[in-house]
């Protein structure tokens, strides 16, 4: 593995609920890869991941954007790790916390009000200048036609609403090891080229 570039671009990965960063995932594969490259990538374990706090999460993503200070900084995150970040964005409003940020999956507030441990989660008070605003490169938002934890669709809920650049993925549930994330090409095309339109997985 090539030691870390401290002059490229620092790339931070935030995982979801009950996410303990598996071998395979997706994300694991993707800090691999980042790091195999020689790029700078941190890919936290946050605390609790099953209970989580937001003030907890959202001191530990403070924590992470601070040690990449005065370099690019490029987000990826996945399922509560998105509303996470927009919490972030909402509470910092005009404030750039990144350069470009990538939202793969993001439950939708009425799912995570439907549990407990995640209930606090919901309803991050963000508008849309807030999150272009956040990430001043531009955030890109790639969810499933057919998610389960966003049932009206990632586009519609988020996409929208709050001026995301959208790729739907049909028929690709969570995005997550259960639906074969697993090796996905397209995640690390994106952090390498921000240009690239995010496509599903290869098929297997």
């Amino acid at each position: 593995m090539a030691e870390p570039n401290t002059a490229g671009p620092a790339f931070l990965l935030l995982h979801g609920w009950q996410h303990h960063r598996p071998e395979g995932h997706w994300l694991r594969r993707l800090a691999d890869e980042l790091a195999t490259l020689g790029h700078d990538v941190a890919f936290p374990q946050l605390p609790d991941p099953d209970t989580p706090d937001p003030g907890t999460w959202l001191a530990e993503l403070d924590r992470q954007l601070a040690a990449g200070k005065g370099r690019e900084r490029i987000v990826v995150c996945h399922s509560l790790g998105c509303l996470l970040w927009l919490h972030a964005a909402a509470r910092r409003p005009g404030t750039a916390l990144a350069d470009r940020v990538l939202l793969v999956a993001p439950p939708a507030s009425e799912v995570a009000l439907g549990h407990p441990e995640i209930a606090a989660f919901a309803h991050p008070p963000v508008t849309a200048d807030a999150v272009a605003a956040a990430a001043p490169l531009g955030t890109r938002l790639v969810g499933s036609d057919d998610d389960p934890y966003c049932p009206g669709g990632a586009a519609a809920v988020f996409g929208e609403p709050l001026g995301i650049d959208t790729d739907t993925l049909p028929g690709q549930a969570h995005l997550d090891l259960d639906a074969g994330y697993g090796p996905w090409p397209d995640a690390l095309r994106w952090c390498l080229d921000p240009t690239v339109r995010v496509g599903p997985r290869p098929a297997s």
